[in-house]
């Protein structure tokens, strides 16, 4: 389904994944300063909790909705309203280790632009030892 805009994701037939996924990708296609890829990012956090609620294989989901999230309020000089984003993602990922690397690397990222160094190096310190040594 091509995605045109925010409200694809409501159409009929539209399941709960592919609405979180719509309402992402369109997220991160809006400007910077636009306030309608906030509400849809929030929006997408809220749906892909309700997914992992009800299913826990969504958790996937639900992470990189956070991860998203994190990343794309970073970019727009909101590192405060990124952060408990970052944490949950991490918190999450922890258990089976999905994306963990990725959730680290944000919060790195976050806290640094927070000017947290110490926390950001703990991140990256945890990310660089569950890479392997080539990738590292």
């Amino acid at each position: 389904m091509a995605r045109n805009g925010s409200d694809d994701t409501t159409r009929r037939g539209t399941t709960g994944a592919d609405a979180v996924e719509g309402l992402l990708a369109y997220a991160a296609t809006r400007p910077r300063w636009s306030r309608s890829a906030l509400r849809d990012l929030r929006e997408a956090v809220t749906r892909g909790r309700e997914l992992a609620a009800a299913d826990p294989a969504h958790t996937v989901l639900l992470v990189r909705a956070l991860r998203t999230a994190a990343t794309l309020l970073l970019k727009r000089g909101r590192a405060a309203e990124a952060l408990p984003f970052a944490i949950e993602a991490v918190e999450l990922s922890r258990p089976k280790g999905e994306a963990l690397v990725a959730c680290l690397w944000c919060l790195s990222a976050v806290y640094e632009a927070l000017q947290q160094y110490a926390e950001a190096a703990a991140a990256t310190e945890e990310a660089a030892q569950i890479m392997p040594p080539d990738q590292a």
